[in-house]
């Protein structure tokens, strides 16, 4: 089930599906669960989905309850995912990665390195220079005066060498709503946004430089 408002688009031996509503979370986690068992069992392709969920925290499998400032704010829902605590809301957008890495040399590391160049080569199509940051999971925008937001974080699971859950790339969410938690456990660093770094995409323009830099990274000589 892809849930009301969906679209779906087929490639070879993978499937984009595209949310153009908001998907709650509980839903996404069940949908991921019986792709990832569909994967592997041959039964459906791999699959990369596009959407965004109603305003909410999520805790990764390291989240410290003190890094949850605001517990009554939106609903907490735990990700089983790595990492933290995250925000999720309207004007971010999602991209849950479902792939089988016995494809791909059943090497999880590099799955990250590419869900990064993913990230950054997305942000280059519109003119912004995403970076690393030995430490620090997900990618960072240097702001100048020594001042370093994140846009966009990286969370994963991996079940029967399947992935699930991805990334997510700030377009132009409700940045106070990053307040309820510490994200990702640091306490010194801001977020940013497309939009808040004066540019203005629309979700359909992104989605679509999400596409051309996910087929330059993935599925180039891969």
């Amino acid at each position: 089930m892809q849930g009301p408002g969906s679209s779906s688009v087929l490639s070879e031996n993978l499937e984009w599906v595209i949310s153009d509503h908001l998907v709650d979370y509980p839903y996404a986690l069940g949908f991921m669960e019986n792709r990832v068992e569909a994967i592997r069992q041959g039964q459906k392709r791999q699959a990369v989905w596009l959407l965004e969920h109603p305003p909410l925290y999520t805790a990764g499998t390291s989240a410290k309850p003190a890094d949850l400032l605001d517990p009554e704010r939106f609903p907490v829902y735990d990700a089983g995912r790595g990492g933290e605590y995250t925000y999720h809301g309207p004007g971010q957008r999602i991209a849950y990665v479902m792939l089988d890495l016995q494809q791909r040399g059943r090497d999880v590391r590099r799955f990250v390195t590419d869900l990064e160049d993913w990230m950054i080569g997305t942000l280059a199509l519109f003119g912004v220079r995403g970076e690393r940051r030995a430490g620090r999971i997900g990618i960072w925008v240097d702001r100048g005066g020594g001042r370093e937001d994140k846009i966009a974080a990286i969370g994963v699971r991996v079940r029967h060498w399947i992935t699930f859950h991805g990334v997510s790339l700030n377009i132009d969410p409700d940045l106070s709503h990053f307040s309820g938690i510490v994200p990702c456990g640091l306490r010194q660093y801001g977020v940013t946004s497309l939009w808040d770094l004066g540019l203005t995409p629309t979700v359909t323009e992104v989605d679509m430089a999400l596409r051309d830099a996910f087929e330059a990274r993935f599925l180039t000589d891969k």
